[in-house]
């Protein structure tokens, strides 16, 4: 019997800590996510190594003592790829692999991968694919290293081939100028997304259906929660990035107002600017959002470095200043925690005293949860009466699904409602109002 199954590419993770450096993330802490990331895209991490360095080596990233040690554990691990976790020049890639005679390939690229497997819908498959190609434009030149020039002009002594004798283009710039064309035609696509989403959500404005987004870093939860709020079936597992296309779901909270609930992807550190790029429409949702729900691992060893990562990430979308509730996810897992003890926990990452402990999982805290949905929701409403005609039923049922209802009472002629309504749907009542 033999296996049919590929064996996993060995990979070996190598990291730089730079003295000075504000960044909260240290080189272990990150390389353990790195070999997490490497999982995910299904690389076996077979060692690492790390170095303290005051900056990066300008020729291999770092330092050629530490080169030559990564070159002689080639026979010891057996690996077939290096994994960097910081993004490298196309110079600096090159010149490593010339060294460790193997593929290197950085945090970026990596990232890259696991989106491109995990795409599934139209609209994130050319993002992804429009990201990768942003990537990889910089970096051809040590594709085809190998590859002379077609044609040669000048004649025989110029070395030209008889047949192919021309304008000498060379197939790094045949090919720099294709994926030049491919990356116009994708952002004409994005540019098509960017235009349907403002055309959506122009809509929903005026409907005024309030909008719930999930935030937080990958693998917080997100999705779980998406499922056990709104009855939904998003795919979630416990691994980085399992989802990546955004879900909307619409959910009805304890008062009958309706919202809709949407599911974003993921934050991390190091994020590749090609993905915040090509991803800018889907993560416009976040700005137009009247509330986020940063959703964050309590039981991750590096919960406060996932909260620098996410609030940081939502500061450079210019949402930070949405309102927005901190949502302790996973509080199943705490063994032997009491409520004091999470408040303490809490307070040590820095956190605001009003969040809310759930189980996603396991179904603990939703009810709180959504109820200081509502009534964060509600402040930001505006105060209004009605006495709406009984031949406009309508609208008191658009009330009860937009709005709240503090007050209600049948009258001879008609329905008054007293509540908060949003601004949109006050437009609507405003015939009526009282």
């Amino acid at each position: 019997m033999h296996a049919t199954k590929s064996p996993r590419e060995r990979a070996f993770l190598v990291g730089v800590e730079l003295t000075g450096d504000r960044s909260p993330w240290s080189a272990e802490d990150s390389l353990r996510e790195l070999a997490l990331l490497a999982d995910t895209a299904g690389l076996e991490v077979v060692g690492s190594a790390y170095q303290r360095l005051k900056h990066p080596f300008p020729k291999h990233f770092i330092g050629p003592g530490k080169i030559a040690e990564i070159a002689a554990l080639r026979e010891e691990y057996g690996y077939d790829l290096v994994v960097f976790d910081d993004e490298l020049t196309p110079a600096q890639t090159r010149n490593i692999e010339e060294i460790l005679k193997t593929r290197v390939l950085d945090r970026p690229g990596l990232i890259l991968d696991i989106f491109a497997s995990h795409a599934r819908t139209h609209e994130g498959r050319i993002q992804v694919e429009l990201a990768q190609y942003k990537y990889l434009l910089p970096r051809l030149r040590r594709q085809w290293t190998h590859l002379e020039r077609q044609a040669g002009g000048g004649g025989g002594s110029a070395g030209g081939v008889v047949g192919l004798r021309g304008p000498g283009e060379t197939q790094l710039e045949t090919d720099r100028r294709l994926i030049s064309r491919r990356i116009t035609m994708l952002e004409e696509q994005i540019r098509d997304v960017h235009r349907q989403r403002e055309l959506y959500r122009a809509r929903r404005r005026r409907s005024g259906i309030p909008v719930v987004a999930l935030v937080g870093y990958t693998n917080a939860g997100k999705s779980t929660l998406l499922n056990a709020i709104a009855g939904a079936d998003v795919r979630a597992e416990d691994r980085l990035f399992a989802t990546l296309d955004p879900t909307t779901r619409q959910v009805t909270l304890p008062g009958g107002q309706e919202i809709l609930l949407t599911d974003t992807v993921g934050f991390i550190q190091k994020l590749p600017h090609e993905l915040v790029a090509a991803f800018r429409a889907t993560l416009e949702e976040i700005n137009e959002a009247d509330l986020l729900l940063h959703v964050l691992d309590i039981t991750h060893p590096n919960a406060a470095q996932q909260t620098d990562t996410v609030l940081s990430t939502l500061a450079d979308l210019q949402a930070d200043q949405r309102p927005m509730l901190t949502v302790l996810n996973k509080v199943d897992r705490l063994d032997g925690v009491v409520e004091g003890d999470l408040a303490k926990l809490a307070g040590d990452l820095g956190l605001p005293d009003d969040y809310i402990a759930i189980s996603a999982q396991q179904g603990w805290g939703l009810d709180t949860l959504r109820q200081r949905i509502e009534d964060t929701l509600s402040q930001r409403m505006s105060q209004f009466s009605a006495f709406i005609p009984y031949k406009r039923n309508d609208l008191v049922a658009l009330w009860r699904q937009r709005g709240t209802v503090d007050e209600e009472r049948f009258e001879a002629e008609g329905t008054f409602l007293s509540g908060r309504l949003p601004v949109a749907v006050a437009g609507q009542l405003a015939p009526f109002k009282v």
